[in-house]
């Protein structure tokens, strides 16, 4: 049974060029959101290059959501379109496109699934309906060390053991200054010298 809620973000566009820059950006967002500032490169070029196949080669239309999940130490990126053909590996395009294009190795996208199968953890693609398909990947993520809270105690009431024996809750004032005074009370009161009793009694 899984104990911890997933985290989850979806985005519905057109694969528009200028989309495709505002959706890499709001993942990368949301990932160092959720301090996994060391997925947002990878996790930024995979979505830059399935948003890239569906505005080259999707059809009907150029609509696709893009949904981010991460679950325990797992995140999955995925994104779905309207064209029911499943793209080609290995450096051709999606169905339908030429498959002996070229690809220049030193491009930042159009590289296709070949890259995303070469950074990725896992990856594949579903049919999604009858017109329809996913393509997702998914990277690990690091699980963050448990953080130690901070905290300050007080001691209230009379201890049995350890370094307060014997003391019992300062009843000062509020804001009364504790500088120099040992932590606690004794249970038995110090009796002030004479001197200072005259003091105070004035």
């Amino acid at each position: 049974m899984i104990s911890e809620p997933s985290r989850h973000c979806t985005v519905e566009l057109q694969a528009l060029p200028s989309r495709i820059g505002q959706v890499r950006r709001i993942v990368s967002a949301h990932l160092r959101y959720w301090h996994l500032d060391a997925l947002v490169d990878h996790a930024a070029l995979g979505v830059t290059e399935l948003l890239t196949n569906v505005h080259r080669h999707a059809q009907p239309d150029k609509r696709c959501t893009v949904e981010i999940e991460l679950l325990l130490d797992r995140l999955t990126v995925s994104v779905r379109d309207h064209d029911p053909r499943i793209p080609a590996v290995g450096g051709a395009a999606a169905a339908g496109g030429p498959a002996s294009e070229a690809v220049d190795d030193l491009a930042t996208s159009g590289r296709g699934l070949a890259i995303i199968e070469a950074f990725s953890e896992s990856w594949g693609i579903r049919t999604h309906g009858e017109a329809g398909k996913v393509v997702w990947f998914t990277l690990p993520a690091p699980v963050p060390a448990a953080a130690v809270p901070s905290r300050s105690h007080a001691v209230y009431g009379a201890t049995t053991e350890g370094p307060f024996i014997g003391h019992t809750r300062y009843r000062g004032s509020h804001g009364s200054s504790l500088d120099g005074i040992e932590f606690g009370t004794p249970t038995v009161p110090a009796r002030a010298p004479a001197a200072a009793r005259s003091v105070l009694a004035s």
